[in-house]
């Protein structure tokens, strides 16, 4: 089966975040139904010129949250449609992975937490005031 994943290389969403929430809106949308079956890890791989384990990750997020099920030998299906808790955990899974992505990044610049901490406050003010997330570049 061949799905309608793009995933942008130059994001700063870690790949397996947008494949999780991609999967999450194919499902949510009705373009996947309980039953079908999703390509292997190893062929969204090779489809997405991605590595496997990014894949493997973005499955494994997927099957805990109960979207998918991987039974060894036999494939990876969807399980039924999303219920709203459903959705809400993959959001907050990915909201987690962002998080994590930006802490490793900040920390192997150096930067010190409370460093992080006070510039993290800064743009959320500014996020506040203006309603919008800041733009990338000021």
């Amino acid at each position: 089966m061949t799905l309608a994943i793009d995933v942008d290389l130059r994001s700063h969403v870690p790949i397996y975040i947008q494949i999780v929430e991609r999967v999450g809106h194919l499902v949510a949308t009705g373009v996947l139904l309980p039953g079908n079956q999703l390509p292997t890890v190893r062929q969204l791989a090779t489809d997405l010129r991605v590595n496997f384990n990014t894949v493997a990750r973005a499955y494994r997020l997927l099957d805990e949250a109960g979207v998918i099920s991987t039974q060894q030998g036999r494939g990876t299906y969807v399980l039924e449609g999303l219920s709203t808790g459903q959705a809400e955990e993959l959001r907050q899974a990915a909201l987690e992975g962002l998080v994590r992505a930006f802490l490793d990044g900040a920390a192997r610049m150096a930067f010190s937490p409370q460093a992080v901490e006070e510039e993290v406050e800064k743009q959320i003010e500014r996020w506040r005031r203006a309603g919008t997330p800041p733009p990338d570049a000021e």
